[in-house]
């Protein structure tokens, strides 16, 4: 295995020392969550920022919990260009839409797409399937208001990690309900079944920024005692059927815990008929993507996934 950059390595060992998920209980995560992380040149540096020639708008969305809150993203030059609707990850317990700012914007500047990112309710708070609910209101929501958020063309999904999972699931959701009609998703390091017992590294320290046992706490927060891990609204993987999906990029790291879930995703889809496009980076950890400051495979991840949305939503690269 290719060895990581010392320096993501460092910012690892620095985010574990600042968060342990698994050892937090429920009033140390709902304060957690409503910290934020300082906008100032060192954090625009490590996160990556909206690039320039990109509106960013924020309001609010009728959903089945109350007015969820969203960002949009629209090239300033844009005549109506493709939707995407983005998840954030975070485990379904942490994120915000602070997070997706260098990925919604960047898609939004090179792919000349309107991209609306969603603020979906969080556990241990909001229990699943609070977020599976949140998201589908709002991509209904913007399918149906693409007019109005200056949208013409067809609508793609993406996210990362629990966002990534969401995305999925969006897609079985659209199909089972007759729509949106989605064209493309594209699922960064996707959790795609809760079900898998996993078993700690053998020997070495835990893997940066996800381990096992973090992942364990994932799990129970966001289902608590009664979700059912086999749901395939959890685990999209363990949907009956998977045939009708829209074409998929998928992005795995090769350090990363969740790796092996992004690769049988990728072959329940291929097996079901879907086009994929699979691509493992090496020498990373889970959450590369969110690191550009630290990370060159984050500038070359969102370049494939800007490639793969482009050719999938009738639309050119910006370079």
């Amino acid at each position: 295995m290719a060895r990581i950059d010392l320096r993501l390595r460092a910012w690892g060992w620095l985010t574990r020392r600042m968060v342990r998920v698994e050892t937090m209980g429920e009033a140390a995560i709902i304060a957690a969550q409503a910290r934020r992380v300082p906008a100032n040149a060192v954090t625009n540096w490590l996160f990556g920022t909206v690039p320039p020639g990109i509106d960013v708008t924020d309001r609010a969305v009728a959903g089945p919990g109350g007015e969820i809150p969203v960002r949009v993203y629209r090239p300033a030059a844009s005549a109506g260009g493709p939707l995407v609707v983005y998840f954030h990850g975070g485990g379904f317990v942490f994120g915000n839409l602070d997070l997706g700012n260098w990925i919604c914007g960047t898609v939004a500047a090179r792919v000349g797409a309107v991209v609306v990112s969603v603020d979906y309710r969080l556990a241990p708070k909001h229990r699943f399937p609070a977020a599976v609910e949140d998201c589908y209101a709002v991509l209904a929501w913007a399918a149906g208001n693409a007019a109005e958020l200056r949208a013409a063309g067809p609508i793609g999904v993406m996210g990362e990690s629990a966002g990534a999972s969401l995305a999925a699931v969006m897609c079985l959701l659209a199909r089972e309900r007759g729509g949106p009609a989605i064209r493309h998703q594209a699922l960064i390091y996707p959790a795609a079944d809760m079900t898998r017992e996993r078993e700690p590294a053998p020997a070495g320290p835990d893997p940066l920024f996800l381990s096992v046992p973090e992942m364990a706490a994932y799990r129970r927060h966001y289902l608590g005692p009664d979700g059912d891990p086999a749901h395939p609204w959890a685990s999209p993987l363990l949907a009956t059927d998977h045939t009708g999906l829209p074409p998929a990029l998928i992005q795995v790291a090769e350090h990363d815990p969740l790796r092996e879930d992004g690769e049988r995703y990728a072959a329940a889809l291929r097996a079901a008929g879907v086009p994929v496009r699979f691509t493992e980076y090496v020498g990373v950890p889970h959450g590369f993507v969110n690191f550009p400051g630290l990370s060159q495979a984050a500038h070359q991840a969102i370049a494939e996934i800007c490639a793969e949305q482009a050719a999938a939503l009738g639309t050119t690269v910006a370079t």
